[in-house]
């Protein structure tokens, strides 16, 4: 077990360690400003990746759907066991929210998708993206009534949706692969030369992040009850959730490893955009990412090796 934790932790973590100290040595020493490689990577790279990989993934129709089913499963789940853990522990109302954005949003980008293609190669990057491009759906909906609650605008989270670049990319791959249509051969290599610099610009960003987030909550003081909630509510409760719905669902294989791994990545950053935004409980939100991103660098290996 050992020998197999070290082993996954150099095949896998020591690689994407190294783009993310990168970018926290950045951050730190230069004051690297992530706002215009975060528009890059939005904007740019992550739709290529999904557009590349969607339109020549070996997925089966099963696959997706199965997907798509959990992933729906699961914010439900996920959005009961906060809401309840927020009434039992009496927490305002803008900690509650900030509970669920922690508990249901993962970092399945910028740490999940190298994570998985390093530990599960292109098959497991294939799958990954179905659930990617679901979670990115929800986070710009489900996550604005979240965060907002009462004065949460309907219209405004449904036409976010329509903003984001990778839902086109992932519309455009689906016409792709009915249609049969192949890109030119020049077009193909500027798609894969952009899809491949996806996976190192992510985690660098990933760490510039991490330290910003540390400066943000190193001064910043949170409830304790709501901040070990949400560590649990993220770390605990919803790997063990993903598992057991994954059970319920008789998912199994590779499909089974990198949903479960996916739902078991630390909170989303970008939820804290959403807190902030609609003030809920910033201050929570941002303790919790950093520390349950620390917490992934041991959690991860052992569900990896285990799985």
């Amino acid at each position: 077990m050992i020998s197999e934790f070290l082993s996954i932790l150099y095949s896998v973590f020591l690689p994407i360690s190294l783009p993310v100290i990168g970018g926290a040595l950045l951050k730190g020493l230069r004051g690297l400003d992530t706002k215009a490689l975060s528009s890059l990577s939005l904007y740019v790279l992550s739709p290529a990746l999904l557009f590349e990989t969607l339109k020549n993934a070996s997925i089966t129709s099963g696959d997706i759907m199965t997907t798509v089913i959990f992933c729906l499963l699961n914010v439900v789940v996920l959005s009961l066991l906060s809401t309840l853990t927020g009434r039992w522990l009496r927490l305002p109302q803008t900690e509650s929210s900030g509970l669920a954005l922690t508990a249901i949003f993962t970092n399945s980008v910028n740490y999940g998708l190298p994570l998985v293609l390093l530990a599960f190669g292109q098959a497991g990057l294939d799958k990954a993206s179905v659930y990617v491009v679901i979670q990115i759906i929800i986070m710009h909906t489900l996550g604005v009534y979240l965060a907002a609650r009462s004065h949460f605008s309907a219209k405004k989270a449904v036409l976010s949706v329509f903003k984001l670049p990778a839902v086109y990319a992932a519309l455009l791959a689906v016409v792709f692969r009915v249609t049969g249509y192949q890109l030119p051969d020049g077009l193909e290599t500027g798609v894969s030369m952009l899809s491949a610099a996806y996976a190192p610009l992510a985690l660098v960003i990933l760490g510039a992040q991490m330290v910003g987030v540390r400066e943000d909550a190193g001064a910043l003081s949170v409830s304790r009850r709501g901040f070990w909630a949400g560590m649990t509510m993220r770390m605990l409760a919803g790997p063990l959730a993903a598992w057991g719905l994954l059970i319920l669902l008789g998912v199994d294989g590779d499909l089974f490893a990198v949903i479960l791994v996916l739902s078991s990545m630390p909170a989303a950053v970008n939820a804290v955009i959403l807190a902030e935004e609609y003030d809920a409980a910033p201050k929570l939100v941002s303790r919790c990412i950093l520390w349950t991103t620390l917490a992934s660098f041991i959690m991860l290996p052992v569900l990896i090796g285990i799985l």
